[in-house]
């Protein structure tokens, strides 16, 4: 049977990479974490995609602002994962070292990896908003651990390759 349990269910034996969607506007640090990130979108022009609940109180600021930072995190930043998926706004930033460009695109420092995009195109997708980025810049840091969202919890990334 089709329920929200058995979907939720079903959708958590996938694994989904944990990244920060931010900008800073007008001195205040905005930023959600989204589990529904996808690089390669496209390669020309460069887009990534990720999906946005329509709840979202933080997505419309930084819809607006358009011009954003996106931080993969690292298996060492659960805890900070944590903090920014709080709902708590006003401490999500509080002791988070972030790199803010001239346009406010707004990334956390020493992560896996980090781009800066703006908002290339948005569809209504049942409860969420599909959101396109267009990639400006990107960056990464090839000995960092990545983490993962699977079955409700963070987990770390094995190292081994499956042999078929």
């Amino acid at each position: 049977m089709l329920t929200d349990t058995a979907l939720r269910e079903a959708f958590s034996q996938f694994p989904q990479g944990m990244v920060l969607v931010a900008a800073e506007i007008d001195g205040v640090r905005h930023g959600l974490v989204a589990s529904t990130f996808t690089v390669g979108v496209s390669l020309d022009p460069p887009l990534v995609s990720f999906a946005v609940q329509h709840s979202s109180r933080t997505w419309p600021s930084l819809r607006e602002h358009g011009h954003l930072g996106v931080t993969m995190l690292g298996s060492t930043q659960v805890p900070l994962a944590r903090q920014l998926a709080s709902t708590d706004r006003a401490r999500r930033f509080d002791g988070v070292d972030v790199a803010v460009d001239p346009h406010g695109a707004l990334t956390v420092e020493d992560a896996p990896a980090w781009m800066t995009v703006r908002v290339y195109d948005e569809m209504r997708a049942g409860d969420h908003d599909l959101v396109l980025l267009e990639v400006l810049s990107i960056g990464s840091r090839p000995e960092a651990e990545a983490v993962v969202f699977h079955r409700s919890r963070f987990k770390g990334m094995v190292r081994e390759e499956l042999h078929v």
